[in-house]
Order: C-alpha cells, then sequence, then structure tokens
C-alpha cells in the first residue's frame, strides 16, 4: 500500500516495519497433484534454503489437489517434521484454485508460490520477494524470457513459450514477459482485492491476475531466473493451450467492455492518477497534445476525402461545409475519448453542441479561404483547392485544441470522482492456519472515506482497505518482523 510523502511528490510506497516476528512475512505455497515423488526433496530443500538464507519468519504450505496417490501421506509426514510446514487438502484440481485458497486464508503478508519441481534455482526467491517486503512492488514474477535469464529446456517449449506471449503482448498489450513461469509473489493486502477478480482456476490463473493487476496500474517486478525444464512434467500442452486461447478471449472481451472493475485496485494500490496532481505541474499536457495531434491528423484525411466526394457534384463552399460537418463531428467523438479521456455517454451530446461552434469558427476560416482564392485566382483548378484549404485547417487547428481543452473538456475537479473507500486493513481469521486472538482487540467499525484530497496516514495508525474475506471476519493485519537469525553464507544450491 501507499503513504503520504512530503508535499510536491509521489505517494511513497510502505515498507513491512521491523520489530516483535508475529506471524510469517513470507508463506511459499507449493501446489501439487500426484507428486508423492517429488514432494519431499522439493520442501525439504526449500526449507533448508530458506533457513540459510531469509531473515525473516516464513511458512511452506503444501497445497494438494485432490491428488489420488500418497501425495497426502507425504505432505502430512513433512508437516509433522518440519514445524514450518503446513498442509491443505482440496477435494478439486487447479493450480488458480489451489493459490487462491491459501492466499486468501494466510495471514502473512508477502505470499509466493513455486511449481514441485524446482525449476526455478532458489538463488531467486530473496530477490523475488525483497520488492514486496520493501513496498516497492505489488507483485513479483519470475522471467524466463528476460535478457539475464539462463534456460535449459528443449526447443518445442521455448518456441510455444515465447509465441504465447506474443499473443498476450499483440492481444492484451501485456508487458510483462513471461505469464506462465512458475514462480511469482504477492503482497497480501493487494491479493485481497485482485483474487476476487480472477475468474480461472487451473493453469490461465497466473496470466488472468497479471494482465488485470497492469491494467489497473500495478508495480510488477520481474526477477531474471535461472531455469531448467523438467522432462517428467505432466502438464498437458495443447489441452493448456487451448484453455489459455480461450482465457485470453475472455480477458479481452472484458477489458473491451469495461466489465471489470479495475478500479478496486487503481484507488488503493495502483496507478492513481490523483497521485499526480501536484501543484505548478500541468496535467497530461504533452499527453494531450499527441493525442489530439494524431486525431488531427486522421481528420484532416478524412476531411480532404470527403471534400473530394462532395466536390464531385457541389460547389466548393457546399462540399467544404458537408466534409467538415462530418468530419468534426468524427473528430469531436475521437478527441473525447482518446485525447481528453471521457468515456460513457454522459455529456456527449453537450460535448457535440460545443464541438459545433467549435466547427462553425473552422468554417468561417476554410470558406473565408476558399472565398479569397476564388476573389483572386477566377476560375483555377480544383487541384489548388486542397492546398489551401490545408492551410487553413492548420490555422484553425491550434484554435480547435485551445477550445477543447479549455471549454468543451475542460480539466474538472476531481472531486466529483467517488473516493476511494479507506478502511483499517484486516486479516481473513482462518482456523487451518491456527492464528491467535488479535492482539489490539475488536477491530473498529468501518467509517466512511474522508472527503478528497484524502491522505493515507502513515503506518501503524491506518492502512488501506484490503478487500473483504469470504467468511466476512477479520484480523488486524499489522504485522511486526524480525530477523530470525543473521545472514549466513550460503553454499550454494546443486540447480
Amino acid at each position: 500500500m501507499r503513504t503520504d510523502s512530503s508535499p510536491g511528490t509521489l505517494p511513497a510506497r510502505e515498507h513491512l516495519p521491523a520489530g516483535d516476528a508475529g506471524t510469517p512475512v513470507l508463506d511459499v505455497v507449493v501446489p501439487v497433484h500426484n507428486e508423492e515423488k517429488d514432494l519431499q526433496p522439493c520442501v525439504r530443500r526449500l526449507h533448508a534454503h530458506l533457513t540459510r538464507t531469509f531473515p525473516y519468519a516464513f511458512r511452506i504450505t503444501i497445497a494438494d489437489n485432490a491428488s489420488t496417490d500418497t501425495t497426502p501421506l507425504v505432505a502430512a509426514r513433512l508437516e509433522a517434521e518440519i514445524p514450518e510446514v503446513t498442509t491443505l487438502r482440496l477435494e478439486q484440481k487447479g493450480r488458480g484454485r489451489a493459490l487462491r485458497t491459501v492466499w486468501s486464508a494466510s495471514e502473512a503478508p508477502v505470499l509466493a508460490y513455486m511449481d514441485v519441481d524446482l525449476s526455478t534455482d532458489l538463488n531467486a526467491l530473496l530477490p523475488l520477494v525483497a520488492p514486496l517486503i520493501s513496498g516497492h512492488s505489488d507483485l513479483a514474477i519470475g522471467s524466463r524470457l528476460a535478457r539475464a535469464s539462463r534456460v535449459v529446456r528443449g526447443p518445442k517449449r521455448e518456441f510455444i513459450s515465447r509465441a504465447y506471449n506474443l499473443i498476450l503482448r499483440g492481444s492484451l498489450q501485456a508487458r510483462f514477459s513471461d505469464a506462465q513461469c512458475g514462480f511469482k509473489a504477492i503482497r497480501w493486502d493487494v491479493a485481497q482485492v485482485l483474487l476476487p477478480l480472477v475468474e480461472d482456476t487451473g493453469w490461465f490463473f497466473d496470466t488472468e491476475m497479471l494482465v488485470l493487476a497492469e491494467r489497473a496500474g500495478l508495480r510488477i517486478h520481474e526477477v531474471p531466473v535461472d531455469w531448467v525444464d523438467d522432462p517428467d512434467s505432466t502438464v498437458h500442452i495443447v489441452r493448456t493451450a487451448a484453455d489459455d486461447l480461450r482465457g485470453v478471449w475472455r480477458i479481452g472481451k472484458a477489458l473491451a467492455t469495461g466489465s471489470l472493475p479495475l478500479d478496486r485496485l487503481t484507488r488503493p494500490f495502483g496507478d492513481d492518477p490523483r497521485d499526480r496532481e501536484l501543484a505548478d505541474v500541468p496535467r497530461g499536457l504533452a499527453r494531450r497534445l499527441v493525442g489530439f495531434c494524431a486525431v488531427g491528423g486522421l481528420s484532416t484525411l478524412f476531411y480532404l476525402l470527403l471534400y473530394g466526394v462532395f466536390r464531385q457534384f457541389a460547389g466548393a463552399q457546399i462540399a467544404n461545409a458537408l466534409a467538415l460537418l462530418v468530419s468534426a463531428v468524427a473528430n469531436t467523438a475521437a478527441n473525447r475519448r482518446l485525447t481528453f479521456g471521457v468515456r460513457g455517454r454522459g455529456g456527449a451530446v453537450r460535448h457535440q453542441a460545443q464541438g459545433l461552434v467549435v466547427f462553425a469558427i473552422g468554417l468561417a476560416l476554410t470558406s473565408g479561404s476558399l472565398a479569397a482564392l476564388a476573389a483572386a485566382g477566377g476560375g483555377q483548378a480544383h487541384s489548388t483547392e486542397p492546398a489551401v484549404l490545408v492551410a487553413a485547417n492548420l490555422a484553425a487547428t491550434v484554435l480547435r485544441f485551445l477550445l477543447l481543452r479549455a471549454w468543451v473538456f475542460p480539466d474538472r475537479e476531481t472531486a466529483s470522482a467517488a473516493p476511494p473507500t479507506v478502511v483499517t486493513a484486516r486479516t481473513p481469521s482462518s482456523p487451518a492456519y491456527g492464528t491467535t486472538t488479535p492482539p489490539h482487540g475488536t477491530p473498529a467499525a468501518y467509517a466512511p472515506p474522508p472527503e478528497r484530497p484524502y491522505r493515507r496516514q502513515p503506518y501503524p495508525t491506518t492502512q488501506v482497505r484490503a478487500g473483504d474475506a469470504a467468511d466476512g471476519n477479520w484480523r488486524d493485519a499489522t504485522v511486526h518482523l524480525q530477523p530470525v537469525r543473521p545472514h549466513d553464507t550460503d553454499p550454494g544450491d546443486p540447480w
């Protein structure tokens, strides 16, 4: 979450404070299905690595996805032998379902997961979660496609992975480099709001979570990893690829129709436009100029095309008026959405009416230019008319932008926007983890958010809303961290 900084700066991210260790700082989930062979060496190696290198309390959660072999017995034995290991049994398959269940119930402030085959070198684990502990980032992912990554795998999987990420970039405008690497982490407060928006329960869970987080303006940290392919992987490539493509279509459709409530994430966690409302800094002028020029260039081409069509059966003045009228309506609609970011139908009629006034000014300039051309040259060829009209439109363009920005689409007070919900952060109580009674007593009742401009108070007096729990129960989420052991020299893992 974010806290206020000094005036004239963007809000700072909140570092998890150091103090008494009350709960595990990191909860690493290992989802498994029929992994009786690999589970024990994976968990023991992961536990040994965290014991040597991780300076805070941690927990390893084995999420058993309806295994039918002896995986539950292996998990139970590990839980009995290692204090930091706990198990959770699900009667339905699905990696996404397992992660959602464990992450929603965990009270650790940083949540992570990795595949049981440990294809990713564990030395990347601390760099993965460090930006989340510091508050710098909201999610972190391991990337096999980063330049600094070292990857060993066959050409078939390499092609499929790169093709899938190219599809994400082309269809969903994704900017992260690797969606499916089984090595990710997320802050607890972000997860409580993001997870209810993610529908998939299988392998597409990762991609959907990352796309929604990116579209909401959350900060995603990427870590180059050393990764060795598991030749015994049981993932069905064709079926998984088909499910992923269906997921891409579903998410793309939801984003296009605006049916996803991404403001739940944008306001408390993501790129809130109000954070950029700094004194003496013009708001979005450069971006609006670029958008206006792009729309203006296309509108001019559209206008000239219409003028050429109308000029075939009408005089210059009539053709100019008709072409300018049609292009002005299209220009106002395009600038309304693309340049000035106005969404929805509210005020559209009024904006078009004001745009027609701007159109009248442009009409006066262009018509006057045509009249001057006719008076000066008599019966000149039609080929000279477009050049004169372009020059006149350039003169009208500057005036059009000023009128659109100052009159048609002025910078309105953002106080009319709904303020974000600010409540005391809570953690859902979970008997699965045996949490204790909160030290600060019963949480205070919900209070309405303050009027804008709102300010987030520094930790620990106020925290940003973390999202509603499935069962409606809450625990105090204040976490005090304390190194449980000094850094030891890591002799290095065999991977």
